[in-house]
């Protein structure tokens, strides 16, 4: 992380602050370009630690949570989710799955003054133009309906179909897991699976959209999988590894 300092310092000259090499560079590690400010000086800081013990899962889908539960397990967390602790859901307002799960995991932490993880995630069809993607959960209605949910999605596919009549199934699962502190640091996480989608739903095993999604290189639907299988293959399993490598940095 870059802050500003007077101390020992890494200096920026003024004429690399407009857009040369070190601007890019320091954009490309950082995540933001430095300030076009003349004679800032910045210092590196360690990244922020997570220290093990009582962790939010910022979600009341009970899926979601026991995810989240068993990628903590052995690290020294104890899981609970805002659900238990009675929290408010919040309103889902962002435009991207990012938003959303920095949203959710802030809202959390600040009211339970506790660090939080959420997660934000859903299916993207090539073949919707990237739908449902941050209306997945909204798709299944107020009463979770995810039958009805993947039956929109096929129905939406077919209504599709080519000239040809070619069906493009190929689809995505994406995931944001965003920790939140309670003073509002945040730090997000992206992963991504790809595969085809099937129909009709096969598995009862997984919950959402998984009895429709077959992963690439596999012939099960993560509906039909056992969790110990399917879980390290998962988008959130993805994102969770990067989540891990930053905390462990």
């Amino acid at each position: 992380m870059l802050t500003p300092s007077r101390g020992r310092a890494l200096t920026l000259p003024a004429a690399n602050l407009s857009g040369g090499m070190d601007s890019d560079h320091i954009e490309k590690q950082y995540g933001r370009p430095p300030p076009r400010t003349k004679g800032l000086t910045y210092t590196m800081t360690a990244r922020r630690k997570l220290a093990p013990g009582r962790l939010i899962a910022a979600t009341h889908n009970p899926g979601k949570a026991r995810e989240l539960a068993a990628l903590l397990e052995g690290g020294g967390f104890t899981t609970i989710s805002a659900a238990e602790l009675g929290l408010a859901e919040p309103e889902e307002t962002a435009d991207t799955f990012r938003g959303n799960a920095e949203l959710k995991a802030l809202a959390a932490a600040r009211a339970a003054n506790e660090p939080a993880l959420a997660d934000d995630s859903g299916l993207a069809c090539d073949g919707l133009a990237g739908a449902p993607g941050i209306y997945s959960a909204r798709w299944a209605g107020p009463n979770k309906d995810f039958r009805a949910a993947m039956q929109k999605v096929e129905d939406g596919l077919k209504a599709e179909t080519s000239p040809d009549g070619e069906v493009d199934r190929r689809a995505s699962f994406v995931c944001v897991l965003s920790l939140a502190w309670p003073d509002g640091e945040v730090e997000s996480f992206e992963g991504v699976v790809r595969g085809q989608l099937v129909w009709p739903p096969r598995g009862d095993k997984g919950f959402g959209y998984d009895p429709i999604f077959v992963p690439e290189g596999e012939t099960e639907t993560f509906g039909e999988m056992a969790p110990e299988r399917k879980l390290p293959m998962t988008h959130r399993a993805l994102a969770f590894q990067r989540l891990k490598t930053f905390l462990l940095e």
